[in-house]
């Protein structure tokens, strides 16, 4: 049984965004040949077939645009986590591009009401510190 929280695993090919994530910076990639942006992070462009990408560190901030409350059956984890939200975030400057993430508090403490919180809402990344090489980005309500 899964008593933590499951972590990604970090490889090669995405270590430059955990690492900037843990610098509370949100990186996108983009194809090193067009420019297109692409997330998450895939080895080839989508559009010109490029294996050349880089990273350019990005805002973060962007708008609600779809949202959900867990429910049971949970991993143990977000079960003594619940009710958390997860959100769909469409990321400003990038029409292609949403990220899923949980919306907290701004400290990073669990909003558990959906009170204030509306697709359409507008949103400020944060970074939570999991262990020394995972930090995960979170979104906040931009009051």
């Amino acid at each position: 049984m899964i008593e933590s929280i499951p972590l990604p695993g970090i490889n090669d090919f995405d270590e430059i965004f955990w690492l900037n994530c843990s610098n509370n910076q949100l990186s996108i990639q983009h194809c090193g040949a067009c420019e297109e942006p692409r997330f998450p992070p895939r080895h080839m462009c989508p559009k010109c077939q490029s294996i050349d990408h880089k990273w350019k560190i990005v805002s973060g901030d962007g708008e609600l645009w779809s949202y959900v409350i867990p429910r049971a059956p949970l991993l143990p984890y977000f079960e003594k986590q619940s009710p958390y939200i997860v959100g769909l975030v469409a990321l400003n400057n990038y029409t292609n591009i949403r990220i899923i993430g949980r919306i907290m508090n701004s400290d990073g403490s669990n909003l558990a009401s959906t009170t204030n919180i509306a697709i359409g809402s507008k949103l400020s990344v944060g970074f939570n510190k999991i262990n020394s090489e995972i930090t995960i980005p979170f979104w906040f309500l931009d009051v």
